[in-house]
């Protein structure tokens, strides 16, 4: 028994001192193990562009603005005037503009908010509301779940 532990380098749970005495769950030299993808489920957003919305949570709760453009898959929205984020752009050359280049410096745009953090405004009473879908003849439509108004 003592012969096989020094043969082992010393520990009983296997492996060399140098690895730390346990094994790190590869089999063979060279190979590394890694996960399958995980599967995305993609759900369409109830919000859209030139819609009205309220920030619910983050840095500008209760001020609200027009989404300028929406990501579904990152489910993020970008809202007018929120979410301010600064960008130090270095000049670049840009080969067919008259001054060839753009202008650098610190310029500030909408950064990301995620969906779950807006909610719509409704159309009647201009407070925030949850979203339904409703169909007629087999066509969705928004509908303000405050008022029950159509919202598209």
């Amino acid at each position: 028994m003592a012969r096989a532990r020094a043969q082992t380098g010393g520990s009983s749970k296997g492996g060399s001192r140098a690895s730390g005495g346990k094994s790190t769950g590869a089999k063979r030299a060279g190979t590394k193990r890694t996960k399958a993808p995980a599967k995305v489920l993609r759900r369409t957003l109830r919000i859209r562009s030139d819609d009205r919305v309220q920030v619910m949570a983050g840095k500008d709760r209760g001020k609200s603005g027009r989404v300028l453009r929406v990501e579904p898959d990152k489910e993020r929205v970008y809202v007018e005037g929120l979410n301010m984020i600064k960008r130090h752009t270095r000049p670049q050359q840009v080969a067919d503009t008259m001054r060839g280049q753009t202008v650098g410096g610190v310029i500030e745009r909408e950064g990301p908010i995620h969906v779950s953090n807006v909610m719509l405004l409704d159309p009647k009473g201009g407070k925030p509301t949850r979203v339904g879908v409703e169909r007629e003849n087999g066509r969705p439509f928004r509908v303000a779940r405050r008022s029950g108004a159509r919202i598209d």
